[in-house]
Formats: C-alpha cells, structure tokens, sequence
C-alpha cells in the first residue's frame, strides 16, 4: 500500500475508534453476565476463580451479576425477578428444555468447547444447535438491557457468551462491553473447524475488549482476523475489523493464595483428613483434581502412572495416586464414555500392581468442599496436573498456594496448561508422553527440600503478582479506558 493510501486508511481507522469512543460514556455500575451465577450464601465459600473474582469485584463496587439458574422451565425460558444480596443484585434465566438442549449440551459444549480445546474430531455441529445458542445469547442480552443504564460495563465470561455483544449492540446498547475467555482460543485453522467460525468472529468484536488467558491465546485470535477476517492492527496492537476497534490484552486469572493456605491449614479436626492421612501410612501421595473432561488428559496420566510403576519398582507399596475427578455434563454422552474408561483403566492398573496392603491408585469419581480440597494438596508430596489443553487450570495454582513453604510438594505441570507460562519451577512435561511424565513423578518424589523451597518460593513470587484482585482489577481497568 502506497504511503498515501496507508495513511488515508489510518486516518479512517482512528475515526472508527473515535465514533465507537465517542458514543460511549464513563464507566458506572458493573454488570457481569456468566453462564452461572454461583451461590451467594452466608457462611459458604464460593467454588472457583470466576466466582470469588466476580464477587469480589461486585462487593467492591455493587452491582448486578446475571445468568442462568440451573433450573429447567417446565415451558419457555424466562428472565426471572431481580433480588438482593447484600450490595449485588442477582437476576437468574430459567432455560426451557429445547433451549438447555441446544445452547449449553449442543453448540456450547458438543461444538464449541471441544474446537477451543483442539479436539475438533469430537466435536458435533448442527444450525438447530447454534440457532439455539443465538437465541439464548439475546434472552441473556434482554435480561442485560432491561436495567441497563448509560453508564454502566457490562463484563461477560467465558465461551457460553460470544454472541452476547452482538445481541446487545441490535438493541442499541452503547456500553463498553468486555468478554474474558476462560479457556483457550485456539490456532484460526482450527477455530475455522466450526461451521460459523465467521459469524462467531463478527459477533465477538462487537465487544471493546477481548481477554485471554496467555499470550498465545490472543494471537490465535488476532491471527484469525488479519488473516480471515480482513482486519488491521492499530498502534497499541488494537484491531479493526468489521467496522469497530476491539482491543485485546492478557490477563491469567489468579488464585487467592492467603485464603488458600489458611484453609490448607485448618482441618484440624477434619474427619476427612484423619482418614487419608491413616489410610496412605508412610506411603508419599500423589494427587489430581479434575473435572470429568477429556480436555484434562486422565487416561494418558493413568497410563503415564502406570509406566512409573513399570519403571520404579522399588516405589510399590512406597507411594499412592489419588485421582479425584468429579461428574461433569453426565447427561453427555461422551463424557459417560470417560468415566466409564476411567473405571476400567484404575481397576486394570490396580489388578497388575495392588498388593494385600497397598492400592496403588484411587480413583475418586466425587467431589469434595474447598476446605477438605486445600487440606489434602498441602498433605500431597506431588501434585500431578497434566491437562492435554487448558486455558489456565487453578488447581496448578491452588497446589502451590495450599503447600508449606518450608517443606512444600512438587508441581508436575502440563506445558500445555495456561498455568504452565507463569509457573516455570513447575516440572513441565509433554501429557502425550508417557514416559516423560513417569520421568518427572521420579524426580518430584526425590528432590531435595532445598531445591522444592526454591522452586515453590518462585512459584509463589508470581501468584502474588497475578493474583485473582489483580487479575479482575486489570481488566476492568482496561475496559473502562478508552480505545
């Protein structure tokens, strides 16, 4: 492009973001949109990063938190009356069960959730499916935009949500509007495995700002739209495309490491507790903690266990595997099959290995509270986390933050997890290859304290500097300001 020409298009390209700015207003009340709105109960701890991040943030500022109730309407889907807790207001959609059957079970977790996690031979499309995710995308957007005012941000979250902006901007919402994205985006040749990978990109810049998880994360989507999508880069590494200025940025979700190690040191009396700790005896313990997903690797790390065992007879009777993997999407096909290959493979691993006084691996198909969880990683000498992709995974950082740092366990660490950029003291390890991952079991179960001290201490440096407030406080920070 002559120079001329270039600076022409620049010229066009900063009026698009003045306009877009222009017709924006300062930042008010916040609203966040997620598929879930987590229990808000006195005296019970919130599970996960998104709902102690979303909490905190409404705490701090009031506002309003929308999503589904997890109910099933006996008719048609229907936004429910708003109701107070505390500072925040909460407003809960009951979906109907064609909606609950297309939007979530189809489009969002048969098609999309499996492309982001680069299992694009899993996954299973259909029009009826994303005609059912666009429609509940706009109920959400008609929850949104019957309260919302001219000053208000709208936040949303995760991949249940890409068409939420796009519904929001038809019915003349000005707001900023940010979408973070907790789980991988991944290489546009594979994002356009998706039939509507087009439409999905369109709809997702209507959105002023676009969060990822790593760096890797927003390049894959900022090479799919100057690739596919015509866009161009603004100075600052803004995009335009389709007529709007989006910007992107990094923000790894934290972990609230003081809370963590307070309830990793409380169960005192922890019945729970008292029984692992007589049951494992003098044996070392490996832990896992997994949702029941093939994007977590469990039967590549059963299999990586079991050429640990192959490999170091001298550790039989000597240390222990606890996997727990709680139900996930149990009305999915798909995922009956994985538990049902779990089972065979922990009970094929222990017929070879078990002995009258030793089980070498169990396989925990529950899920346990926070405050028994916390407790059990700081007990645990290895924690084992090997998803084959993730976005971020906290049960890495959750690990680091539960041990004592004067005798703290080892991290075994999938590279292919979000948590793998930060945490590099971690044992970073392929989850295809076995016996890499059996390598690495061998050296955490033997390394030195000293040299667990530093590597934990490393660890521990960057989850205080990525912490959950500064995760959340970053990305507000940058919708709020201008493009």
């Amino acid at each position: 492009m002559e120079d001329s020409q270039f600076g022409r298009a620049l010229a066009d390209l900063r009026d698009i973001a003045a306009r877009q700015s222009a017709a924006q207003s300062e930042a008010g009340r916040l609203i966040v949109v997620s598929n879930r709105v987590a229990p808000i109960e006195e005296g019970q701890p919130t599970a996960g990063g998104l709902a102690a991040g979303v909490l905190d943030a409404l705490n701090d500022k009031g506002g309003l938190w929308i999503g589904w109730s997890g109910e099933i309407a006996s008719d048609a889907s229907r936004i429910l009356p708003e109701r107070q807790k505390g500072k925040i207001r909460l407003q809960t959609l009951d979906l109907s069960q064609a909606d609950y059957d297309e939007y979530y079970r189809g489009f969002a977790n048969a098609a999309l959730w499996p492309v982001l996690h680069y299992r694009s031979a899993l996954a299973r499309f259909t029009r009826a499916d994303y005609a059912g995710y666009q429609r509940v995308n706009a109920l959400f957007a008609d929850a949104v935009a019957q309260s919302l005012a001219p000053d208000d941000v709208v936040w949303a979250h995760d991949y249940h949500l890409l068409g939420l902006a796009d519904a929001l901007r038809e019915r003349g919402a000005a707001n900023r509007l940010g979408i973070f994205l907790h789980t991988p985006f991944p290489a546009a040749a594979v994002f356009m495995t998706i039939p509507v990978h087009a439409q999905l990109a369109r709809s997702l810049c209507q959105y002023d700002l676009i969060g990822f998880q790593t760096e890797t994360d927003r390049r894959s989507f900022e090479d799919y739209i100057l690739r596919e999508a015509d866009g161009h880069l603004l100075p600052g590494r803004a995009l335009v495309a389709y007529g709007r200025v989006v910007r992107t940025g990094v923000y790894p979700i934290g972990v609230q490491t003081d809370d963590i190690r307070r309830q990793a040191e409380a169960p005192a009396n922890c019945p729970q507790m008292a029984r692992l700790r007589t049951s494992i005896g003098a044996s070392k313990l490996i832990i896992s903690v997994d949702r029941l997903d093939y994007s977590k690797g469990l039967s590549e790390r059963f299999r990586a266990y079991e050429r640990f065992l192959e490999q170091n007879a001298d550790q039989h009777g000597a240390v222990t595997f606890l996997q727990i993997a709680p139900p996930s999407r149990s009305d999915v096909e798909t995922y009956r099959e994985i538990r049902l290959e779990l089972e065979r493979e922990a009970g094929r691993i222990n017929g070879r290995f078990a002995e009258l006084d030793w089980t070498p691996l169990r396989y925990l198909n529950k899920g346990f509270a926070r405050q028994v969880l916390m407790p059990m990683y700081a007990l645990a000498d290895v924690g084992l986390v090997t998803p084959m992709r993730d976005g971020m995974n906290l049960v890495a950082k959750e690990f680091v933050a539960a041990q004592d740092p004067l005798d703290p366990g080892v991290l075994v660490l999938s590279q292919f997890a979000g948590a793998a950029c930060e945490l590099k003291a971690a044992l970073l390890v392929n989850p295809h290859d076995p016996d890499e991952i059996a390598q690495a079991l061998e050296q955490a179960l033997v390394m030195p304290r000293d040299e667990r001290r530093d590597r934990h201490a490393e660890m521990m440096a960057v989850l205080r500097r990525n912490s959950l407030s500064a995760w959340r406080d970053r990305f507000l920070g940058d919708l709020a300001r201008r493009a």
